[in-house]
């Protein structure tokens, strides 16, 4: 089930290796019950997973008023300066991105948010856990691993392109006035 690890030990260390020794990974983890399938690995990488539901009624869209569709963008601070989202020109720039729901994320020592949650975010769990602040924690966070590079996102949504409701409202790469497309 999507609640257990969908890696085992051994493959852990070789995409730990593979990464090491020149290989780029693109890891998302959404939120629960999905991210414990990528919890070993995330582990192995040195990658904390909330593994619960984000959520930041602050900063949350007010098109689709839901507080775990967030909104990280230049304006709120949230979008932070990394190669990722500057592009390699104007044209590649990312100033707006939506995440539908997911998980926040703690990267190692060293590691770049560039989709940083706000103090106000939280991370709900099912009854009976605790909600727990989600501040100092992000949804999208880069580093370098040995000759390696790897990206975690907190979310699935955000790089899909789905429909939801009665009225088939977008979500996912496809939303209007967003740079979802662009970041992935």
């Amino acid at each position: 089930g999507a609640d257990r690890s969908a890696f085992s030990a051994a493959e852990c260390d070789a995409v730990n290796e593979w990464i090491r020794d020149g290989g780029a990974l693109l890891l998302i983890a959404d939120q629960a019950p999905f991210g414990a399938a990528a919890e070993t690995l995330a582990k192995k990488l040195g990658v904390d997973l909330s593994k619960g539901d984000t959520t930041d009624q602050a900063n949350a869209d007010k098109e689709f008023d839901s507080p775990d569709v967030i909104v990280y963008s230049r304006e709120n601070h949230s979008l932070v300066e990394h190669a990722i989202v500057n592009g390699r020109s104007e044209t590649e720039r990312v100033n707006r991105v939506l995440v539908f729901g997911g998980q926040s994320l703690k990267g190692p020592a060293g590691s770049d948010a560039f989709l940083k949650l706000a103090d106000t975010a939280v991370t709900e769990f099912a009854p009976p856990d605790k909600n727990t602040s989600a501040a100092g924690r992000a949804q999208g966070i880069a580093f370098r691993l040995g000759k390696g590079r790897v990206v975690v996102l907190g979310d699935a949504a955000m790089l899909s392109a789905q429909v939801t409701g009665s009225d088939n409202q977008p979500v996912g790469m496809h939303v209007h006035n967003t740079d979802n497309r662009q970041l992935a």
